[in-house]
């Protein structure tokens, strides 16, 4: 299986063409977007140097089962999936910051509780608390979408103060974080998973709030197993999880965190193969599916996604 690193299409009403760090984003008709999530995989905010053969399709149909799952709780942008690399949506007016949802001290809560913060995003955290403990309710630490570099934290008072986010507007939006959350947490359970953190991506289309983007994947959410998750948190030891920082700790171990002067280690067949199968494994555990493996063809690709467009 060949990874899908790189698309150029032309569609019937295409406009801008945008390539992100894992997806190409082809705008038509001002009206509607096609969303190719390729193979393409980046950590440290670096894109890596080799693509991992069915990612793409991972994130996407993970993405989409979760969109229908939560459809009741307000509408989202996803129209159609005419290939398993493509979801084709409706163009929403975005709002200018992702909501994080925590409901347990980890990654960056827990490095800046360690640092001796006792607030984030102007949410306070108790004394006494220790790395991937379950907080007392989940609380919701907002970043701003950096056009480039990272995104930065922020609290509720800020966004709304800046005018960032009306306060209607943005009362709704944790509404439905924590709702998302909630219907997130009950899934994972069932699959004897913890949903640790994720974040939401929402917009504005007709005066009407949406959400947006991939929901509940590995690539922006964190899973812990449930299954010992007691006994490791009591005697300290590191919780299993389902993400992908399994990525990023084969770069540390291997010299790199996105640094100036510091090179990707070889991403060898061997390296890419094991990328792709840890991927597969996330995907069977969180949806309790087999993965269906597709192979990837640009001319079936252009075709279905042309046959869909015309459609809407």
């Amino acid at each position: 299986m060949k990874a899908v690193v790189k698309t150029d299409f032309r569609f019937e009403g295409q406009g801008k063409k945008y390539v992100g760090k894992v997806r190409d984003t082809y705008f038509i008709r001002n009206d509607f977007l096609v969303m190719v999530v390729t193979d393409r995989i980046s950590a440290f905010d670096v894109v890596l140097p080799e693509g991992i053969p069915y990612k793409g399709q991972i994130l996407n149909r993970i993405a989409s089962k979760f969109l229908d799952a939560t459809a009741d709780i307000l509408p989202n942008w996803k129209l159609a999936v005419p290939d398993p690399n493509v979801t084709v949506g409706l163009l929403c007016e975005p709002f200018k910051v992702e909501m994080v949802v925590r409901g347990y001290l980890a990654g960056h809560a827990w490095r800046e509780y360690k640092a001796g913060k006792r607030s984030l995003c102007g949410v306070p955290l108790p004394e006494g608390m220790v790395e991937n403990q379950k907080l007392p309710h989940p609380i919701i630490t907002p970043t701003t979408k950096a056009e480039e570099g990272h995104d930065e934290d922020i609290s509720r008072e800020d966004i709304i103060a800046s005018g960032l986010v009306s306060r209607e507007d943005y009362e709704k939006l944790e509404e439905y974080t924590l709702r998302l959350f909630e219907r997130g947490t009950q899934i994972a359970a069932k699959q004897g998973l913890i949903l640790v953190d994720t974040k939401y991506e929402f917009g504005k289309r007709d005066g009407k709030i949406y959400l947006m983007d991939e929901i509940h994947t590995p690539d922006s959410s964190r899973y812990f197993y449930a299954d010992g998750y007691e006994a490791r948190l009591a005697e300290g030891s590191h919780q299993k999880q389902l993400s992908k920082e399994f990525v990023r700790e084969w770069l540390m171990a291997n010299g790199f965190q996105g640094k100036e002067g510091q090179k990707v280690p070889e991403m060898t067949p061997e390296v890419v193969e094991g990328i792709s199968d840890r991927y597969i494994e996330l995907y069977e555990k969180i949806t309790g599916e087999a993965f269906v493996r597709e192979d990837y063809s640009a001319e079936r690709m252009e075709e279905n996604v042309a046959n869909c467009l015309k459609t809407l």
